[in-house]
């Protein structure tokens, strides 16, 4: 996740848009060294039954990243299943 300024995202949302829209790059948006906002692309799959925090969750590639990270949980740990 690359980090940038309220001001810097100002100048270049443009260019944010385009490399999370098709890069799928996330952006962390803040001021003084903190994040305020995350930008990511919004899921291709949507489930109106399910709130917008997991739908994000879910079908937005937010956790891509984990992949290849191994599985310490099996299907059968989990109490009850969200999506």
């Amino acid at each position: 996740m690359q980090i940038v300024t309220a001001t810097n995202a100002r100048k270049n949302i443009r260019t944010i848009i385009d490399r999370v829209k098709y890069r799928g790059e996330v952006f962390g948006i803040g001021r003084r060294d903190s994040i305020d906002v995350i930008v990511l692309k919004f899921p291709e799959m949507y489930n109106a039954a399910l709130n917008e925090i997991t739908n994000i969750n879910a079908y937005s590639k937010s956790f891509d990243f984990l992949k290849d990270e191994p599985d310490i949980y099996s299907p059968s740990d989990l109490k009850k299943r969200y999506a």
